[in-house]
């Protein structure tokens, strides 16, 4: 695969902003080049697709595309969060990760890829005060259960506020919990989009949920409370 041809061609699917096909071909450099990238997905003509392709496709939301204050949980390598960055300039997106190798990974890459609109949160999303309310849209890709992903992004955003998630194969248990728990946080389940961002891909879905009322005060919960007690439909 040309990887430069399939970047360009994904910068003029999504209307992205000038330069960015090569800064995403900067991190896809970087994935490769650097041992202490936190994927194993490093060749950059598969990670051009399972990464930036599969980061890409979330534009398709009104609620990603119009985003301004975007916060990434996981971040790990940088998908989504650093290629949302870069489609969206004017977007101020936060990558919470709180792993500590990690972050040095996302700071050098956004330091590389000239990404002044990145901020990197070495936190737990449950331990970053500084984000409560604070955010128009919570992504997070390969991190969580639905229902654990919608009490991390639950306190973090504003009223009308937007989370998310990707996932692959459908699974009707985790939905229904994910909706219990977005009924306990103030969300409403709005769509479960399934998604092709490249040819062949299969079985991947986008999770939409949406802010609707307030988050009640205990929420969120301490570290580690939202995974190891997880809120379910059948509670």
């Amino acid at each position: 695969m040309n990887v430069a041809r399939r970047l360009e061609a994904l910068a003029a699917r999504y209307d992205l902003p000038v330069g960015s096909a090569a800064a995403l071909q900067r991190l896809l450099e970087l994935l490769q080049n650097d041992q202490t990238a936190p994927t194993t997905v490093r060749d950059p003509a598969t990670a051009v697709n399972a990464h930036v392709a599969d980061a890409l496709v979330a534009l398709g939301f009104d609620a990603v595309r119009g985003a301004r204050r975007v916060a990434d949980l996981g971040a790990g390598a940088g998908f989504p969060g650093v290629v949302l960055a870069v489609a969206l300039p004017e977007a101020a997106v936060a990558l919470v990760e709180a792993n500590g190798r990690k972050c040095r990974f996302l700071a050098r890459a956004a330091e590389e890829m000239g990404l002044a609109n990145v901020e990197i949160v070495d936190a737990r999303a449950e331990s970053w005060p500084e984000g409560i309310a604070s955010r128009d849209l919570v992504t997070a890709r390969a991190v969580a259960p639905l229902a654990v992903l919608v009490e991390y992004a639950a306190p973090l955003l504003a009223p009308g506020g937007a989370l998310v998630a990707w996932k692959g194969r459908r699974d009707e248990d985790e939905e229904r919990d994910g909706a219990a728990a977005a009924a306990a946080t103030g969300l409403e389940p709005r769509e479960v989009r399934p998604v092709q961002p490249w040819n062949g891909a299969e079985h991947l879905h986008l999770h939409l949920y949406v802010k609707v009322a307030s988050t009640p005060n205990r929420y969120p919960r301490r570290p580690g409370m939202a995974s190891k007690r997880p809120l379910r439909a059948s509670t």
